[in-house]
């Protein structure tokens, strides 16, 4: 179902996605309904006052889309743009993903709407501890365990832990309220890392069922932030040419290949690959026209069109970001054959070891980071499997298939909890 370029928000896509899996496994009308979500959607108005004495009033948002298979988790996302639409858009996307890569999570997101790159790290702080204060009695262990997303990071997970337990007068938290924490502050190692490398296990999966040599591959990635840095250093460790990168702030190509090392010391220092020396300078969106072999949309939503999809030479698409292909876009890539690792299966990784760190930190655990990527890794190529092999007895898409697999078990945790209140 082609509905040209007019979809381009996260929820519309998430439902839209969503609608299809229901008519494709003829999921009962009353159990649509009751999974269709979100189950709880709160607004809140904050007034923190700054460094300057200013009063900053602004919005911020928490969406619980489902909690049949376990509380709410997801990220913090702080960005000028964000709604309410977009934050329950990404809930929804967290529900089928914690289903899909087998966590007793459900689905939440929460958002702040401010720009991050306009405080001070003193302002950004206090803006965290106040959302925190005020929509404390949706986040817990049992409710909604945040954690870091775009315009968010650990050292904001390491203040919301900080305010809670503080705001109880006790040294740590009764039970993890939040994951992608600092290391020494109950945090687990890899996993500032983990979506990216998960990412990169998902690649090598796809490379393997479609017979192709990875060492042999030539990557486009649009994105250099914590998930495109790590994928392109993971991808470039196992002698993969990382021939053309883009962020906000423009986009080169390489046909020999960057010194991504080098690339992503200078992204992380100067704030993008504007100016980069080594390269030729394309055009913003000739990212999505590059003649490579994978493509890598790491940045945001919606990005890949039904007009751009038709100009992608890559064989495949891995789904770092949320949501970047519309449902238009789809269809042009399905028609194309171009193998697309959905981003529910694709950037799962991060959640995966958030679940880790969420263990560890209820059982007073200690692991290593040995054990960390082998669990990561072995998970991964785990669900990657059950996906490609559903898609291949269907003969459907991996996001058809991706997409079955999650709202089915989501349907089955409903109906074995009860339909009563």
């Amino acid at each position: 179902m082609s509905q040209g370029n007019k979809i381009t928000t996260i929820w519309q896509t998430a439902f839209h996605n969503f609608e299809q899996t229901v008519r494709q496994l003829h999921l009962d009308p009353q159990v649509r309904d009751k999974i269709m979500g979100p189950k709880e959607k709160i607004e809140a108005r904050l007034s923190p006052v700054l460094t300057d004495g200013t009063i900053f009033t602004l919005t911020t948002y928490i969406v619980r889309h489902s909690d049949a298979l376990g509380p709410a988790k997801g990220g913090i996302r702080m960005a000028p743009e964000v709604t309410l639409d977009d934050i329950a858009g990404l809930a929804m996307e967290m529900t089928w993903k914690t289903a899909l890569i087998d966590v007793p999570f459900g689905g939440g997101k929460a958002g702040i709407k401010c720009d991050p790159h306009n405080l001070s790290p003193r302002n950004k702080e206090i803006i965290i501890r106040a959302f925190t204060r005020g929509m404390r009695h949706h986040i817990g262990p049992e409710i909604y365990v945040p954690a870091p997303d775009m315009g968010t990071n650990e050292r904001d997970m390491g203040h919301i832990r900080d305010c809670i337990s503080y705001s109880e007068g006790i040294s740590i938290t009764r039970g993890c309220y939040v994951t992608g924490k600092p290391v020494i502050v109950s945090g687990i190692v890899g996993r500032r890392e983990a979506t990216g490398k998960g990412v990169v296990q998902t690649i090598l999966a796809a490379c393997s069922k479609l017979h192709l040599d990875i060492s042999n591959m030539r990557v486009a990635l649009q994105g250099l932030g914590n998930v495109g840095s790590v994928c392109a250093q993971e991808i470039a460790r196992l002698g993969v040419k990382v021939i053309a990168a883009a962020d906000i702030t423009g986009a080169i190509m390489k046909t020999s290949g960057f010194d991504v090392p080098d690339l992503v010391n200078y992204v992380h220092s100067s704030g993008g690959v504007k100016g980069y020396g080594d390269g030729e300078i394309i055009n913003a969106g000739g990212i999505f026209e590059v003649d490579c072999d994978i493509l890598i949309p790491a940045a945001t939503q919606s990005v890949i069109t039904a007009d751009n999809a038709a100009k992608i030479k890559a064989k495949i698409i891995a789904e770092a970001a949320n949501a970047p292909t519309t449902p238009a876009a789809d269809d042009v890539l399905n028609k194309r054959d171009i193998f697309v690792i959905p981003d529910i299966l694709c950037n799962a990784g991060g959640v995966y070891v958030s679940y880790l760190e969420y263990t560890q930190e209820t059982q007073h655990e200690q692991w290593t980071l040995e054990q960390v990527e082998k669990r990561l890794a072995d998970r991964m190529r785990q669900r990657f499997d059950e996906v490609y092999d559903y898609a291949q007895n269907n003969n459907i898409t991996m996001r058809q298939a991706a997409m079955q697999i999650a709202v089915h078990r989501v349907a089955q945790a409903v109906e074995a909890r009860g339909y009563l209140p």
